[in-house]
């Protein structure tokens, strides 16, 4: 066996035979479009997370299963590292090529295979776009109801990689809540179906160990969703507020009366100014915060649910209470929610996008101690976020150009992360940990927890070839990072690698 590469658990790379390993692809695929030129590979040097930036060795663009398969089995056999890239709108530096590894990329696996209008379920290949399942199910009556904000671009595939979320999964949950099954090839070129179209599957969950795993177990070729029928009414409520954590408190007051909202989102002022500005969609350019709130239903619940979170909304202090006055109106509040990544863009040179999760009672509180670490760093913070399942989003604003700048946002970052596992949070929602987050997972987690992180990938993959350095950090990292305990000089558990 040709070695091409020797590898190390936090993702260095001794060295790789570019030359011979594109030669080994093409003799079992050669209809196989490989990319290996600098400026054809430099599309795809980063995700959405573009502080991370590397060139790939090579990248591979399968139009057939057997393709996979065929590519995956050489990588294996040579013991080459491979990457799965979706649409590239990741977060979290996920999709982050290797220097000397292979870039999967599944762009061109973006077909709808099936729709099954009475059995409300659709099966597609992993690139398609989380928008354009919708779009298919509209006529009849139904729906795909995770709704990342990146929706029209994002793809299935990608959404299921993060476990994506999206404005209305307070009430329709998330990724894992709506896939019913995926297919995937593993390292070594086999295939795998997990899930079942039926409730219930015999055996381990294993689907739902899939959902999240950010291309460490398998690469997905097929996913089998979950249609809803579109909701008879949908009306939106815009509270504004002159305090931020007045606003933040409103939250959990909606959801301790009994009110489960189809969508519960919050923006600051900075994240309303830019939205606004971008978007025209009828904010109140004034407000300290702003609370979307859209209800849906029978006509009658509907109505009913409104008038409930009026009077909540003006017990916790509101001082302007709006309600869409067409679905039109509906739509401009969503549009500017959905735009505000963007629209914040437009404000600053380069923003950096958290992702940590809360119990929705600390709202409050660690809104204030983002406010508190935005004075410390000196750098400004735009709060836009999916305030009902208490998915924070901060946007930390910054200028990559200037002298380390984005070394302190990323610190700052760091500290976001750590104060929303201190009040019992998680350091990611929905965008996942990939490059970004390893050193906050030692935060999160003890070392028998990430030993058994590094048992499940085993199963798996048990050579590390798939995303290596990504998700998992290793016990060294950890005791480097000062989140983990060195008993007499000694990591636990030796039986691990070092790096």
């Amino acid at each position: 066996m040709t070695r091409f590469y020797d590898e190390r658990l936090d993702g260095e790379i001794a060295t790789v035979d570019r030359t011979a390993l594109k030669a080994a692809i093409v003799a079992v695929a050669p209809d196989l479009t490989l990319l290996d030129r600098e400026e054809d590979l430099r599309p795809f040097e980063c995700d959405g997370l573009s502080a991370y930036r590397v060139l790939p060795m090579l990248v591979a663009m399968p139009s057939t299963l057997r393709e996979i398969e065929s590519l995956m089995r050489v990588c294996f056999e040579h013991d080459v590292p491979v990457v799965t890239r979706g649409a590239g709108t990741g977060l979290s530096g996920g999709a982050l090529p290797l220097e000397k590894g292979v870039l999967l990329v599944m762009s061109r696996f973006n077909r709808i295979l099936e729709l099954d209008a009475d059995a409300r379920i659709a099966r597609v290949e992993p690139g398609v776009r989380n928008l354009a399942i919708s779009e298919a199910a509209a006529p009849y009556g139904l729906y795909y109801a995770p709704d990342p904000s990146s929706q029209i671009a994002c793809s299935i595939g990608g959404n299921v990689a993060e476990n994506a979320g999206g404005v209305h999964c307070l009430k329709y949950g998330l990724t894992v809540h709506n896939v019913l099954a995926v297919d995937i090839v593993t390292i070594e070129g086999e295939r795998l179906h997990l899930g079942s179209e039926a409730l219930d599957s015999p055996g381990f969950d294993l689907l739902a160990l899939f959902m999240g795993s950010e291309g460490m177990l398998g690469v997905i070729t097929e996913v089998t969703v979950r249609l809803l029928p579109k909701p008879e009414v949908a009306k939106v409520v815009m509270a504004s507020f002159d305090d931020v954590e007045r606003a933040g408190k409103a939250v959990g007051d909606i959801i301790a009366a009994g009110c489960i909202p189809g969508g519960l989102e919050m923006m600051d002022n900075l994240a309303i100014r830019a939205a606004e500005d971008f978007v025209h969609a009828g904010y109140p350019v004034d407000a300290a915060a702003i609370l979307l709130c859209e209800l849906d239903g029978i006509e009658a619940d509907v109505h009913a649910d409104c008038e409930r979170v009026r009077g909540l909304l003006e017990a916790a202090g509101a001082t302007d209470i709006r309600l869409a006055q067409d679905d039109a109106e509906r739509q401009r509040f969503w549009a500017g929610r959905k735009a505000a990544f963007p629209a914040v863009g437009r404000v600053s040179p380069d923003y950096y996008c958290m992702d940590g999760t809360i119990p929705r009672r600390e709202l409050p509180g660690v809104l204030k101690g983002i406010e508190t670490l935005s004075a410390e760093y000196g750098l400004r913070v735009a709060n836009v976020f999916h305030a009902g399942d208490g998915n924070l989003h901060p946007l930390i604003l910054f200028d990559a150009n200037a002298p380390g700048e984005l070394e302190r946002t990323e610190a700052m970052g760091g500290r976001i992360l750590e104060l929303c596992v201190e009040v019992g949070g998680s350091i990611t929602g929905e965008h996942g940990v990939g490059r970004e987050k390893l050193n906050q997972m030692c935060s999160q987690f003890n070392a028998d927890e990430i030993t058994l992180f590094h048992a499940v990938k085993s199963a798996f993959d048990e050579r590390r070839l798939l995303n290596p350095g990504k998700n998992i950090p290793t016990l060294a990292r950890c005791a480097e990072f000062g989140a983990m305990h060195v008993h007499h000089g000694e990591l636990p558990h030796p039986e691990l690698p070092r790096f």
